[in-house]
């Protein structure tokens, strides 16, 4: 195993103190009835970890995984590499490959029930817990690609690959996990490539565009988010189209655009089709309808300082499906900004609360690094 020099990034991260991570670490062992050494010989183990004095066993690697939402890699301070697979001899790689073109449909749409399985159990309880079961998931996935030959039987494996390379990217992001956030945009994108999908291609640039927001480059994200707009228009949906266009108002506003964070919602209202319904049938990771274009819509607003944005978020509030855990975090996050806004500090310390108890519910790294930011200006 890894010497831990990972770990007090991660820890940091999250905002947890030493301590905080040994009763966190105690109280998930008592949940799955795991035994762990006592809170005296703890202290001492993560001490040791992040000083790089002793290797993290496999026995705590396996609570620190879901409980901080990272791979071995990050637990040990090392740039995650993937390493391919290699077939040993000629009769190894045929056998691969033949069991590749036996891959039926029913395999492929077992591939996409269980990234919707993981959508939903992300949307949820967050992503933090996930780690080890995504791994897993896209392992297969790409071990079933490589020795896929053809392309009747690449491209619809590469199709699910890339919605769920998507879907782990966002959950790494929103776990703290840049680098591997990264590395599963740019996964899902060649995926998308491979399968001859262009709708994923761009919904993957889409949501990379908020890496390098969140990194600071917002005339970048920006630029990708137009730039993913661009790619084959022609072949993308409406709905993924009006998502696009109100990620990039998003952006936009981040940016300090604001005429063109307007323009762009207006783009995104234009494209939306009518009618309650969310999911894009051809892209599942799609979920917009009017209420969440609302939602969208007052982020926006509170982002460019704008008071109407108030009647979007509340509305919004309570129109929110209550699995959408996290989005309702965010949407708390909003009404704290709206209301910072118009100088109401008591309603933006009641929203920040709740942001701030449904980021931590969630294990959003990414959600209390706003919350964070927002605390300092009350």
């Amino acid at each position: 195993m890894h010497v831990g020099k990972g770990l007090r990034g991660v820890r940091t991260a999250r905002g947890w103190s030493q301590e905080r991570l040994i009763f966190e670490l105690e109280r998930y062992a008592r949940q799955h009835m795991l035994n762990v050494a006592s809170s005296a010989s703890l202290k001492t183990y993560v001490s040791e970890w992040e000083n790089g004095r002793r290797a993290i066993t496999e026995r705590y690697a396996a609570i620190l995984r879901p409980l901080l939402g990272v791979t071995d890699a990050e637990l040990g301070g090392e740039p995650a590499r993937s390493i391919p697979q290699q077939a040993d001899g000629y009769e190894d790689l045929l056998s691969r490959i033949d069991s590749a073109r036996s891959v039926s449909d029913s395999m492929v749409s077992a591939f996409m029930d269980q990234t919707e399985l993981l959508r939903t159990m992300d949307r949820q309880m967050g992503a933090s817990g996930l780690v080890d079961q995504m791994n897993g998931h896209l392992t297969a996935m790409e071990d079933a690609l490589t020795f896929a030959v053809l392309p009747g039987t690449r491209r619809p494996i590469a199709t699910a690959l890339a919605g769920a390379a998507t879907l782990a990217a966002w959950q790494a992001l929103d776990a703290g996990s840049v680098e591997r956030a990264w590395r599963h945009y740019e996964l899902a994108k060649r995926a998308a490539q491979d399968a001859d999908a262009p709708q994923y291609l761009a919904h993957a640039m889409g949501e990379q565009a908020y890496v390098l927001g969140d990194a600071g480059r917002p005339e970048m994200a920006v630029e990708l988010i137009r730039d993913a707009q661009r790619t084959h228009a022609e072949r993308q949906s409406s709905r993924l189209r009006a998502w696009l266009s109100a990620a990039e108002a998003e952006l936009c506003a981040a940016a300090g655009m604001h005429d063109d964070a307007r323009h762009a919602l207006d783009r995104a209202a234009a494209a939306l089709p009518e009618g309650a319904h969310a999911r894009d049938s051809d892209m599942l990771s799609i979920f917009l309808n009017a209420d969440h274009l609302a939602r969208w819509r007052g982020n926006v607003l509170a982002l460019l300082g704008d008071s109407s944005a108030m009647g979007d978020l509340y509305a919004s509030l309570q129109a929110t499906d209550p699995t959408f855990v996290r989005a309702k975090a965010g949407l708390h996050s909003d009404l704290t900004q709206a209301h910072l806004a118009r100088g109401e500090f008591d309603e933006a310390r009641s929203n920040l609360q709740q942001a701030r108890l449904l980021a931590n519910r969630t294990g959003s790294v990414r959600h209390r690094r706003r919350v964070e930011l927002l605390t300092g200006r009350l």
